[in-house]
């Protein structure tokens, strides 16, 4: 019986801090875009290769050149598309920017549950917290109250318990209760004879850490002889087990499951740029060269040469420079 594979954490960002960074210099350079005296990819040479904390100081220098003003709204009225949506998300404070994508993911027309289940899996208790001030801050609602009001059933309870942040981020783990939860969760799913009990699943896959919880799939599959994502995709149907295959995958390798849902975003017909801008925006000071890494391992082509076949423009440019 194959034991379940697991990626060790790594970090590594395609982003790194500019040399010889003069936020002037750079504010400068916009000024002379935003006049008509530059070009586009002046705007892409200079914001995509900083990092987030020196495009704030480009903000702060550029709101005392001559030309002075806000940034992000004169190149809001500048640019356009795509282009501008990932300019536009480079040039705002990260927490913000979650926020806004759960905002959309919630309030848009039609809830986006992928990317609801994205963004709460693949952050950490402090960044959701983080998240959550900031989305009530700005929309004058809680965003465990904005979940709780847009979507339903067990997706709903999910949702809610994992827009809490309230997993356990602890390096010890008790293999008495690993041997425990792994057979409650056998209990409530394959081995219950009628139905599933979501709630045990909610529990333990919510609330535990990563490291328990890649002991307990390798004791679930020692006691039920699957996989536990191969269980999940017997036991529950809809969001809710997507949402449950999140977390799993996770746990595994956050990497993979980032790859995965950039692949997914421009494999077929159409691109869920959405999904494309967020993911390389907001792992590029993170662990993009990972995600990149994995990509290739698993789809036999490099990230940038999906991108490059799939978008096109300064959109492509700007994307392209982001990953490379």
């Amino acid at each position: 019986m194959s034991q379940p594979k697991h990626t060790p954490f790594q970090c590594t960002p395609t982003v790194f801090p500019a040399k010889n960074f003069d936020a002037q210099k750079d504010a400068a350079t916009l000024v002379n875009v935003v006049k008509g005296n530059g070009t586009e990819q002046d705007i892409i040479d200079v914001i995509t290769k900083r990092t987030s904390v020196q495009r704030l100081e480009i903000i702060e220098a550029y709101k005392t050149t001559l030309h002075g003003g806000d940034l992000v709204s004169h190149l809001k009225k500048k640019l356009g598309g795509k282009f501008e949506d990932v300019i536009i998300a480079l040039l705002t404070p990260l927490p913000e920017f979650y926020a806004d994508e759960m905002h959309k993911a919630i309030s848009g027309l039609g809830t986006d549950e992928d990317a609801i289940i994205e963004i709460l899996c693949t952050l950490s208790n402090f960044g959701i917290k983080t998240i959550a001030g900031y989305y009530e801050q700005k929309y004058g609602k809680s965003m465990e109250s904005a979940l709780k009001g847009d979507t339903s059933g067990h997706f709903k309870h999910l949702c809610v318990s994992m827009s809490l942040g309230n997993r356990d981020e602890n390096d010890n783990v008790d293999d008495a209760l690993v041997n425990t939860d792994a057979e409650a969760l056998h209990a409530a799913g394959e081995a219950k004879k009628w139905g599933t009990d979501e709630s045990v699943f909610n529990k333990i896959l919510v609330t535990r850490s990563y490291q328990h919880l890649r002991k307990v799939f390798q004791r679930y599959e020692v006691i039920s002889g699957n996989d536990i994502e191969v269980a999940v995709e017997k036991e529950f149907s809809g969001n809710v087990k997507d949402g449950l295959l999140g977390i799993i995958k996770c746990v595994k390798s956050k990497v993979g499951f980032l790859a995965e849902r950039l692949y997914k975003s421009m494999k077929g017909l159409g691109t869920n740029d959405k999904t494309l801008i967020r993911i390389i925006v907001t792992r590029s000071e993170i662990d993009l060269g990972d995600i990149k890494k994995v990509f290739e391992e698993k789809y036999g082509k490099s990230l940038e040469s999906w991108i490059i076949d799939d978008t096109s423009g300064n959109y492509k440019k700007a994307l392209v420079s982001i990953v490379s």
